[in-house]
């Protein structure tokens, strides 16, 4: 018996530990950081004169030195990509599944539109591979689920399957698995035009909305992306839309076998009888059977709910939780309950998604995402760290467009934290009910210098911002993403999850920039949220030296980030634990003098730290290794030529690779900004070390 391996008490499994830490707070059954004394340090802080450094004067700009002449033109390419009201935007790249998802979801909407699913075809067309795949990464091997929904789109789209690039694709899906080999949400997505059995697909009751916090399973234990998507999903898996297609649009030539005779059952688990995935599976069986019964008291209540829930978290711009999944399974879960296309929920929801395309050259790409606090900010510390004064009229307009842009409203975290106020930043230009811990320490990074901002109480905001933030510490040390505490391992066991994303665990990432901002603001050792952030990152350290990267790819950006954290709070460099992770950057150094890594490092082993030369994954490289001590190595230095050596003629640098990180092994982002402001931070962070 194995059921030891399931490594969790099987009564706690189903008692939500963080419901009961809760109770046993409200009730001074245990002891917890003061928080009192945490924001009373705050406070401290924040009107200490400290708080306003480093670039009170303009850097001397030395025109003779061939890193001052790269840094200016860099600055000044930056500058110029700077909207009227501050903020700064680029392209947010991802693969072609969103697009081809778009395409479904007009056909879904009944809102069919000829011209824009033509040129939504025409990209998708465009990022075929020669064996006939679609990539998750630029460079990468082809993916089935990817490859399958481009292959389905473009069959809406009025592709013939003997087209040259459904042949190729087709003989691609079928020689990795056909149909069968799918992930979830593909079959989901497909199961609605009713091309994929719904027997082959995992069961997610809509009365998940009624479970409450004291049990392990409720909603507010997803992270905050799967939340936001798994509630209109339940609808709609209840309620089983069936939506029209053209004969000719069929998918019955993916299957091995005739559709009729496909096997859709799931595999079970025969190396362990007891285990998770054996657990789930006999509760799918279950499930499927109460879905077959005629008696459903709960259904129309939980069906009630769930709307309610829907329409509640939309955002006053028609957004929801800022991602292009969410809007679209939101949307079309209100169609289901009967709302029609000019119900205003909807109509505001389908100008959300149509907000994220990028139209050029006869092309529609939809974005999954857009990132404009993210690059307003890292742009704003590019550009002071390279000499911009505090009271620049760029840096101002650019910190006055983001103070208008922190969250007033309580959002799902306040589920796990409700005495505390709002005061976060989200990612995207509208999303008030999902702030994230990430965007909120480099915000307040890029905020926490810039002086003579008229009419903004400065001070106050950045006190709620800093108070949210270290609320929203969990328990094991670490900073997730969006919520407090959302790490129970039985999710990444359900069926539903096959690419183990419900979760939003700390991650060394943001435990490193939370860390790097607490030092910035003059928090040092022996401040409780610092000294459990240490013990945290020391306990998930690799082996070899790196962390890991959650939120972009992947060691080389764990390593920066915690590096540049330790250097903050004023970590001696000289410790053997840094040193492990010093010595393996230098260890992947290219020989070109840059470093670079491939998305595969998530999956296999063999490609940690490993890929092709980029700017950005050089840059945060050279940043945590000056930040370590390291500006006078001639292998920092050669890193810096790299730079030097591929600036471009106006001023930034190229970049095609994916080294941003949306899922693990399943998304990957290419941030057209980072080849623009990483590189800038790193040449003058190298300047400012070597002349000091």
């Amino acid at each position: 018996m194995h059921f030891k391996n399931v490594k969790v008490n099987f009564l706690t499994s189903f008692i939500n530990p963080s419901f009961l830490t809760h109770v046993k707070n409200k009730f001074g059954l245990v002891k917890s950081m003061d928080y009192g004394q945490i924001i009373k340090s705050v406070e401290q802080v924040l009107k200490n004169d400290r708080f306003y450094n480093d670039n009170d004067k303009e850097i001397q700009d030395y025109p003779e030195c061939k890193v001052s002449q790269a840094i200016k033109k860099s600055r000044d390419y930056i500058l110029l990509q700077q909207n009227d009201d501050g903020h700064y935007i680029a392209e947010f790249e991802a693969n072609t599944t969103l697009t081809s998802e778009y395409i479904m979801l007009l056909y879904f909407m009944d809102m069919a539109d000829e011209g824009k699913i033509k040129r939504a075809a025409k990209y998708i067309l465009s990022k075929q591979s020669p064996d006939g795949s679609w990539p998750i990464f630029y460079g990468g091997t082809g993916d089935i689920s990817t490859t399958i929904e481009a292959y389905f789109a473009l069959k809406l789209a009025g592709y013939d399957k003997f087209h040259p690039a459904l042949s190729k694709a087709r003989k691609f899906i079928l020689c990795q698995g056909g149909i069968m080999k799918a992930r979830v949400i593909t079959k989901i997505s497909l199961s609605f035009f009713g091309q994929y059995d719904r027997r082959g697909i995992p069961s997610m009751p809509v009365e998940i909305i009624m479970i409450p916090r004291l049990f392990s399973f409720n909603i507010y234990e997803f992270s905050s992306w799967a939340r936001i998507c798994v509630v209109p999903l339940t609808v709609l898996m209840e309620l089983k839309p069936k939506i029209k297609i053209p004969r000719t649009a069929t998918l019955d030539e993916l299957y091995l076998v005739p559709r009729d005779e496909a096997d859709f059952s799931f595999e079970k688990d025969d190396k362990n009888l007891i285990s998770w995935h054996n657990f789930f599976l006999g509760a799918d069986k279950i499930l499927k059977m109460l879905e077959k019964s005629p008696i459903k008291i709960s259904r129309k209540t939980a069906i009630k709910k769930a709307e309610k829930w829907i329409l509640a978290h939309q955002d006053d711009s028609g957004d929801w939780g800022g991602i292009f999944p969410a809007k679209a399974f939101s949307v079309m879960a209100l169609k289901s309950l009967g709302y029609d296309n000019d119900f205003p929920p909807i109509q505001k929801g389908i100008e959300a998604i149509e907000r994220f395309h990028i139209k050029t050259d006869g092309y529609i790409h939809q974005q999954s995402c857009v990132s404009p606090i993210w690059d307003t900010a890292w742009s704003m510390l590019a550009l002071a760290e390279s000499g911009l004064p505090a009271d620049h009229p760029s840096l101002k307009r650019s910190a006055r467009w983001l103070y208008k842009k922190q969250t007033v409203k309580n959002g799902d975290w306040q589920v796990k934290c409700p005495a505390v106020k709002p005061g976060g930043w989200s990612f995207e230009y509208y999303n008030e009910y999902y702030p994230d811990t990430d965007d909120t320490s480099t915000v307040i990074m890029a905020l926490k210098g810039i002086k003579n901002l008229s009419g903004i109480p400065t001070i106050d905001k950045l006190r709620k911002a800093l108070e949210w933030l270290l609320s929203m510490h969990n328990t094991d040390g670490g900073w997730g993403a969006f919520d407090k505490d959302v790490n129970n391992p039985i999710y990444n066991k359900i069926l539903f999850n096959d690419f183990k994303t419900m979760l939003d665990p700390s991650c060394p990432d943001i435990t490193g920039r939370v860390l790097e901002l607490l030092g910035n603001l003059g928090y040092k050792r022996g401040f409780l949220p610092i000294e459990s952030a240490l013990d945290y990152l020391k306990r998930v350290q690799h082996p070899d030296g790196p962390w890991f990267g959650r939120w972009g790819v992947n060691y080389i950006y764990g390593t920066w980030a915690c590096l540049s954290g330790f250097a903050a709070i004023g970590e001696d460099c000289g410790q053997e634990y840094i040193q492990r992770a010093v010595n393996w950057l230098f260890d992947k150094q290219n020989t070109d003098g840059g470093w670079g890594e491939c998305c595969d490092s998530y999956k296999y082993k063999e490609f940690m730290g490993k890929g092709k030369t980029t700017p950005s994954q050089t840059s945060w490289a050279l940043i945590g290794l000056i930040d370590s001590g390291y500006s006078n190595d001639s292998r920092v230095k050669k890193g810096i030529e790299y730079l030097l050596n591929n600036q471009n003629e106006h001023g930034t640098w190229d970049e095609k690779e994916f080294t941003g990180t949306g899922f693990p092994n399943a998304f990957y982002i290419r941030y057209h900004m980072y080849k623009d402001y990483f590189p800038l931070l790193a040449l003058s962070k190298y300047r400012k070390s070597v002349n000091k």
